[in-house]
């Protein structure tokens, strides 16, 4: 009985049997890329389109700054105005493939830029949370206040003292069970200790009462 002869081809005098892992080898060398290859790319561009997604939620300034074509921001403001979902994603698509015919040096940029805005809106919202405390500190605590001008002696403190008593009166309640109201005078507190802690150094903040340092100690 002869046997079968298994299907293949001859490689360098090498019989090469179809399905073999040599096989496999050689077809992945013949498509220029093998599986890891494959998804090393795809990782690749999921991360480049992403990172285009957040160029639509960049500032204008920062944006303006980066070396990119007048295609590729016309684009982005198309991406911005675009309502439908087909055609938000089609252009998604587009600015992805954008992303993949930057330069080495532009996506650099691009991702220390993304990196710079991300850093400066943390310190926003610290600094956004930090007034938040002092503004309740303020209206609850009578010793609050002569603790935030001793430490900011550049605020008004008059006015500082008035909004804190308009504050406090705003707060009671129109009646028994009600919610306590917040008026203008809650806000404009907000607003005095978010200018005064705009135009603090960061490392200066270490001295407020809420800061680790202080609750460490």
């Amino acid at each position: 009985m002869s046997r079968k002869l298994k299907k293949g081809y001859f490689v360098r005098g090498e019989f090469v049997a179809e399905g073999s892992e040599r096989d496999l080898e050689l077809k992945a060398e013949l498509k220029g890329t093998d599986e890891q290859s494959r998804t090393d790319l795809k990782r690749e561009s999921t991360e480049l389109q992403k990172l285009g997604a957040d160029l639509l939620e960049l500032r204008a300034d920062l944006l303006a700054r980066l070396d990119l074509s007048d295609k590729f921001k016309d684009a982005i403001l198309d991406a911005k105005r675009i309502t439908n979902f087909e055609g938000k994603r089609r252009q998604m698509q587009f600015i992805g493939k954008l992303m993949r015919k930057l330069e080495p040096e532009v996506l650099d940029a691009v991702k220390k830029t993304l990196s710079e805005e991300a850093t400066g809106s943390a310190a926003d919202n610290l600094m956004l949370h930090q007034a938040e405390i002092w503004r309740d500190r303020l209206i609850a605590d009578d010793d609050a206040a002569a603790q935030w001008i001793t430490q900011n002696p550049g605020c008004d403190s008059q006015e500082l003292r008035a909004l804190i008593r308009q504050a406090r009166k705003d707060a009671k309640p129109a009646k028994p069970g009600a919610l306590p109201r917040h008026g203008r005078a809650y806000r404009e507190i907000f607003q005095m200790v978010r200018e005064q802690l705009g135009a603090i150094p960061p490392h200066d903040h270490t001295d407020t009462p809420f800061s680790p340092a202080r609750e460490a100690s």
